[in-house]
């Protein structure tokens, strides 16, 4: 299902700031994953780029997760702390701007006076009708919005059910850890651009997606936690299946708008800054599947000439690139928030002695 993509893809802008069509709220299941036992760390999709100077470490984001999904492994805290400053998709002064939730909604209607069910075929809004009254809403409260938000709420709404969360996703949380750190925090693209490309994808490959959805619902929880799992176990093999793979075959247009065009853009910035950068290392947090693949960030500089190795500690012997993380100061983790203030106010914060 390509709308679940979005939680390993760089689309972070869908996950902060639409709101579900459903009724369930992630507030009671967070709370009670914060209770739960501990589990081990998440194995990290980290990779060290380097050239004769400094290094730039790529780490693959899952945009909503749960309170137990924390602390993050050693190497994702050593890789932290031993980088100078943070890039992210889109730079946090922008994620946070007031004025996002605003220009997000306008991005998801129609412009040219068509209606959502003026676009649908009869046997999908009679689906869309369905699901939407057992959550006490209708069709008509959502006609002006396009098959991919629509699709997207959907989809939101079940995860929050399950206990994820944007807050606690993996670039939200790194977000505040950079401002409590002082270090500095960029952007591969602007926000006005990310919601572009949310929109850009083709009419008939959003009814597509937003099909699967309306065709399988009770499917989709055991969707999302099967990507999810993928993740904590940093199953390549399993995520370029279920997420690279089968967008490209099936959306083959929004696969090359969402990822295959980013890729193509961001490997130049970050070349920059490790051929113009002479000293200090870099962390760039990306969604997962820009990292996979032929067309993701890792085997495009390895093409480049970069050195490229994988940073895991507790992946196998063998495993493909597989180096040692350098020593370095390890900090203690901050606390996990249940609900996480805009990282800009963390700046505001006095330090403690």
């Amino acid at each position: 299902m390509r709308l679940l993509k979005l939680f390993v893809l760089p689309l972070c802008a869908a996950v902060a700031l639409s709101a579900p069509l459903t009724s369930a709220t992630a507030t009671g299941a967070v709370a009670q994953a914060a209770q739960a036992a501990a589990k081990p760390p998440p194995v990290p999709l980290l990779w060290r780029v380097s050239d004769a100077d400094n290094a730039v470490f790529l780490l693959g984001s899952f945009h909503l997760l749960r309170a137990d999904d924390y602390p993050l492994s050693d190497d994702i805290q050593r890789a932290f702390a031993g980088s100078e400053k943070l890039v992210f998709e889109v730079a946090p002064d922008e994620m946070f701007d007031p004025s996002v939730g605003q220009r997000f909604l306008e991005r998801a209607r129609y412009q040219d006076g068509r209606t959502l069910s003026q676009t649908l075929p009869a046997d999908l809004r009679e689906k869309l009708n369905r699901v939407l009254a057992k959550n006490g809403r209708s069709l008509s409260q959502v006609d002006s919005l396009e098959p991919w938000f629509v699709n997207l709420s959907l989809v939101l709404g079940v995860s929050q059910s399950l206990g994820f969360s944007s807050q606690l996703g993996l670039d939200q949380y790194l977000m505040r850890q950079a401002a409590e750190a002082g270090k500095g925090a960029s952007g591969l693209e602007s926000m006005d651009h990310q919601l572009e490309v949310m929109d850009a994808s083709p009419a008939d490959e959003q009814i597509k997606a937003l099909r699967e959805f309306l065709d399988q619902p009770t499917e989709v929880p055991g969707m999302l936690e099967e990507m999810h799992t993928a993740w904590r176990e940093a199953d390549l093999a399993k995520l370029d299946e279920k997420a690279r793979v089968e967008m490209q075959q099936k959306t083959p247009q929004t696969y090359r708008i969402v990822n295959v065009e980013r890729n193509e853009a961001w490997v130049p910035q970050i070349q920059k800054l490790l051929d113009e950068q002479k000293k200090g290392d870099t962390l760039v947090v990306v969604g997962s599947l820009h990292l996979l693949g032929n067309d993701g960030l890792v085997e495009r500089l390895r093409a480049k000439g970069y050195k490229i190795e994988r940073i895991c500690s507790a992946c196998a012997t063998g495993t493909a690139d597989l180096a040692p993380m350098p020593p370095a100061a390890l900090p203690p983790a901050p606390p996990v928030k249940l609900t996480p203030e805009d990282p800009r106010e963390s700046k505001k914060v006095e330090p403690k002695h």
